[in-house]
């Protein structure tokens, strides 16, 4: 059975339907590390934002990756120094292929825009990573949109499931929610991707990590999700 926290900002008139579902995770501990690439043209903070410029960590070294989707491509910037833990278990699960043909489940844009949510592989050697935990980093830089964070269901309880933020959602830091990489390239694509389920949670999770093959195949076309098909390191990588 799956934990829920619950964000119940009045402000934000979001409510019960804003779900981060237990998340679960990792790579394995022989996945190859990435050559950090240290880039010449990186300032300060480069494209993260800090809640205080004072203790926020310098921003030096780089990670770009590429998602390719059914909608389109993202290149995306991933800053070791911004969330240490975070990065890691983000570029281990690329290397090993785990986001490769899986759905972005979970696409929430009413009653305004939220988030969009992938990281569940069903398959023989991944469904066991969403219980590989990590312990969460400090949430030092604004959740922006086109920022993204590991989803989880409480303190130190991140796996492999990871969202993109379609607005500020600063709110969750007070969860220490943790953004540790930026779209850089392609965020008009993950405004295409499509909101199918319920229109908080998204489609069954429970279902996509027991067999996701056949529930995606029992969607009707309106409700099947925009699809990852694959995930690589660009620069930075070991070769």
């Amino acid at each position: 059975m799956y934990k829920f926290w619950y964000i119940t900002t009045a402000s934000l008139l979001l409510g019960s339907s804003l779900l981060f579902p237990k998340i679960m995770t990792v790579a394995d501990n022989n996945t190859p590390n990435p050559q950090i690439v240290t880039s010449p043209e990186a300032k300060n903070f480069d494209l993260l934002v800090p809640f205080n410029a004072t203790t926020a960590p310098n921003i030096t070294k780089i990670i770009k990756v590429r998602f390719t989707t059914t909608e389109g491509d993202l290149e995306i910037n991933v800053y070791p120094e911004a969330a240490p833990n975070a990065s890691k278990r983000f570029i281990d699960l690329i290397n090993i292929g785990f986001y490769n043909y899986t759905p972005i489940f979970r696409v929430v844009r009413t009653p305004r825009p939220f988030v969009a949510q992938f990281g569940i592989n069903w398959r023989e050697g991944m469904n066991e990573l969403r219980t590989r935990n990590f312990n969460d980093d400090p949430s030092l830089f604004r959740l922006n949109r086109g920022t993204l964070a590991f989803a989880k269901a409480g303190p130190n309880i991140n796996s492999t499931q990871v969202f993109i933020n379609y607005d500020n959602n600063d709110f969750l830091r007070d969860q220490n929610f943790t953004a540790f990489a930026v779209v850089t390239k392609g965020m008009d694509i993950a405004d295409k991707f499509k909101s199918v389920g319920d229109p908080g949670s998204g489609l069954n999770q429970n279902m996509l990590w027991m067999n996701g093959e056949a529930y995606l195949r029992s969607l009707s076309a309106p409700n099947k999700p925009t699809m990852i098909e694959s995930a690589q390191v660009i620069e930075g990588d070991e070769k």
